[in-house]
């Protein structure tokens, strides 16, 4: 019996971005980082082309990570205090694409850190590693405004991806970002009409969408990521279908995510029948990476270097695997 063909061809991709400079470009980066230009949902090669493979930014804070637990922490003994030698110990020793930058300290419930001082950081980790590099704010709207007037432009030539703007918090991020020459990640709930909704403000404004990358929540595995996963693949089908406000790379934010569930972080003798909670944690972590790469995200922010390290065999498998199909 013959079996018949279902495959299905996509016309449209998904819009490349491109992050980071090199010196030839103006900036001091070693490398670059593209994603995005997918004409096929994931992993499905013989169905379209997907140009470049998913990317790993390892999260690094400007403060003390005293959240973390320990069986995340133990792993950069002696750098936590200093975000530049956390950022080179995190180039050095393990096998990852960008770092994540999170100015948690600028928060103003927390150590309300000024933007000087977040300016000074950023100077210091573009010192301290070559990798590409992604700017988050802390997360207070009004804060980051301030911050992002200071840093956007110490690190200006150097094509950041700067986050995030939201639907009620985009006007002065999408400036300083054209005027700085970065990318932007563009945040919403799951939902995709307020992605759209961000999107279109930030093209009101002038910035091109081939600047942005889509940042949808990403609940853990086992916290809802069942529906996410519809949302984020219908998101990447729309795009695929022709929709040029869904058509951006995706990403996740997954080391915050799982570090923030009792199944990765309680511990063994809390739980025993739940297992080593050493080994538990990094492959709940990694799993949920996996499941999110297969609903179509381009780029992964993680905090476990185990994690890390079985998400790029994955990664390995899966394109080479699909390649050879």
């Amino acid at each position: 019996m013959e079996i018949p063909d279902v495959k299905k061809s996509s016309e449209n991709e998904i819009t490349e971005v491109k992050i980071g400079a090199t010196p030839e470009e103006g900036g001091t980066r070693s490398q670059v980082v593209r994603i995005g230009g997918e004409t096929t949902l994931p992993f499905l090669h013989f169905e379209g082309s997907t140009p470049y493979r998913p990317v790993i930014a390892m999260e690094i804070w400007d403060v003390f990570p005293e959240s973390w637990p320990s069986v995340v922490t133990e792993s950069f003994d002696g750098v936590l205090g200093d975000p530049a030698e956390w950022a080179s110990k995190c180039e050095e020793e393990f096998d990852i694409d960008m770092i994540c930058l999170k100015l948690k300290g600028c928060n103003p419930y927390g150590e309300d850190r000024s933007p000087e001082e977040a300016a000074e950081t950023v100077e210091d980790v573009l010192d301290a590693t070559s990798l590409p590099l992604i700017i988050w704010g802390s997360g207070e709207d009004e804060k980051d405004n301030e911050v992002f007037t200071r840093v956007s432009p110490v690190a200006a030539g150097e094509n950041c991806l700067l986050g995030t703007i939201t639907e009620d918090n985009y006007r002065t991020l999408s400036a300083l970002s054209q005027a700085d020459g970065h990318k932007i990640v563009a945040e919403s709930p799951v939902d995709i009409n307020i992605a759209k909704q961000v999107n279109t403000l930030a093209l009101d404004v002038g910035f091109d969408l081939e600047n942005l990358v889509i940042f949808p929540d990403s609940p853990a595995l086992g916290y809802g990521i069942e529906y996410v996963y519809s949302i984020m693949e219908r998101t990447r089908l729309a795009g695929l279908k022709g929709d040029r406000l869904m058509a951006q790379p995706i990403l996740a934010n997954i080391g915050g995510e799982v570090w923030g569930t009792k199944e990765a972080k309680i511990s063994e003798a809390e739980m025993p029948e739940w297992g080593d909670h050493r080994k538990r944690g990094p492959v709940w972590e990694a799993t949920t990476a996996f499941t999110y790469l297969q609903a179509g995200t381009d780029l992964l922010v993680m905090r476990h270097p185990e994690a890390v390290r079985e998400t790029r065999t994955m990664i390995d498998r899966m394109m080479n695997d699909s390649a050879q199909k």
